[in-house]
């Protein structure tokens, strides 16, 4: 549900890690209350990407008419997550910022190599 941590209730939080699993839960100026108080907030648009990432091994699948035993969609996906968590983080220690902002700086750096490879710039 969007927006269930507020400004009024992040201060009583007493959570040392927080993964946010539904879209947009944390206000934005309950996201400073956490930050400030030291809580590791794992980004909703990080900590939801296994669906997506599900359903792009799906589309993959598809297109070869091969399929995967379960066991290697979550082999191959606790790879992916662990692998972005990880550059998130270490983007959030890097650039000494949230693991929000964090999160953003890796999604644009990404589109920019892209776009480099590509020699749109």
């Amino acid at each position: 549900m969007e927006n269930v941590i507020t400004k009024r209730n992040a201060p009583r939080i007493k959570a040392k890690i927080i993964a946010e699993l539904a879209s947009g839960p944390t206000a934005i100026d309950a996201d400073d209350i956490l930050n400030k108080k030291g809580v590791h907030v794992i980004p909703d648009f990080l900590g939801n990407a296994g669906g997506v990432t599900v359903s792009y091994f799906e589309m993959v699948q598809n297109a070869y008419m091969y399929y995967w035993e379960m066991e290697d969609v979550h082999k191959r996906l606790d790879k992916k997550m662990t692998t972005a968590y990880h550059s998130v983080l270490n983007a959030s220690r890097k650039y000494n910022i949230n693991m929000r902002q964090a999160a953003y700086v890796v999604a644009v750096e990404r589109v920019v190599e892209a776009m480099k490879l590509r020699g749109w710039v």
